[in-house]
């Protein structure tokens, strides 16, 4: 798989942004609240001679890249890495080479590369602290044929979102988990 071939067919972060029909603000608004610490500017600032680059397997309804997204932009911006932004829906030949678990198509997925176009380290779709808790959350769901199961499954997303947007926590743990995987 030309690697090199999936980052030039993708958007850049302002032709994305610009495309954004859905979550767009709720993105920006982390966007713009969340910065990178000094420690972390300072690890990252020693990957800008690898000239990383990124591809984001991502679409604009997805809770997770809502928050997901914004963090990796400052964190690529730190590192001196250019991104490019792959819907999912329209390439599932590339995303189906990375599926979670085997199976899903679960987003976002990030596919780092080297300049030559190797893959360096993939991450996604959640930090695991956030898969934790998003399996903690699904545990209290009743079984899948109850009545009631697609309204509190929805209560659920609705809630995630919304500590998404709020809990800067959240947001440092994702950095430090993109941030890991850099620098593996």
């Amino acid at each position: 798989m030309d690697l090199n071939a999936w980052f030039q067919k993708g958007l850049t972060a302002e032709e994305y942004i610009h495309s954004m029909t859905q979550n767009k603000e709720e993105m920006l608004s982390i966007y713009e609240r969340f910065s990178l610490s000094a420690e972390d500017k300072s690890k990252l600032e020693a990957l800008r001679t690898q000239r990383l680059r990124g591809i984001v397997l991502t679409e604009d309804w997805c809770g997770d890249a809502l928050l997901n997204n914004p963090i990796l932009m400052r964190v690529a911006e730190a590192a001196g890495m250019e991104l490019r932004f792959v819907l999912r829906d329209q390439n599932l030949e590339l995303m189906d080479q990375y599926l979670t678990n085997g199976t899903s198509r679960a987003i976002p997925i990030y596919i780092f590369l080297n300049e030559e176009g190797s893959e360096v380290a993939v991450w996604g779709p959640r930090a695991a602290e956030m898969q934790a808790l998003v399996i903690e959350r699904r545990a209290a769901l009743p079984e899948k044929d109850a009545e009631d199961f697609q309204e509190k499954q929805m209560d659920i997303y609705k809630q995630l979102r919304e500590q998404y947007q709020k809990d800067t926590a959240i947001w440092q743990t994702v950095a430090n988990s993109i941030i890991a995987a850099l620098l593996k």
